[in-house]
């Protein structure tokens, strides 16, 4: 049964660089057609996809978020890690980690999801 847990600083300050790693178990992340995704849930409001990182390695963005977005991989421990560079208020949010084939791509639908992580709390705040 493949489990996925989320880790973050919980608190970052303006500006500073948020770095979340989802840590995948009972399966690999490297497993052909799995897409992991990260999406976030600020308060008030609905869902939002933040981006992809396909088995290839290639990665998707939401375009609001590219020029500050970024993906890493560690194959050894079974961890994904999204970077968000330059963070302000707006980015808080909860964060999750999610898990599916190629068809989650950019969706914000949980259904669309075979994995999806019980989510973390990130607050941007001096």
């Amino acid at each position: 049964q493949v489990q996925l847990q989320e880790s973050g600083p919980g608190l970052v300050q303006p500006s500073q660089t948020l770095s979340l790693t989802c840590t995948v178990s009972g399966g690999s992340i490297t497993t052909s057609n799995t897409y992991w995704s990260w999406i976030r849930q600020p308060p008030g409001k609905g869902l939002e996809w933040v981006g992809t990182i396909a088995p290839s390695g290639f990665t998707y963005y939401k375009t609001s978020l590219e020029s500050r977005s970024s993906f890493s991989r560690d194959t050894a421990k079974n961890q994904v890690t999204l970077h968000l560079n330059s963070v302000t208020p707006e980015d808080t949010a909860v964060y999750y980690c999610a898990g599916g084939a190629s068809q989650s791509l950019y969706s914000t639908y949980r259904g669309d999801y075979a994995y999806w992580g019980q989510g973390t709390q990130v607050t941007v705040s001096s």
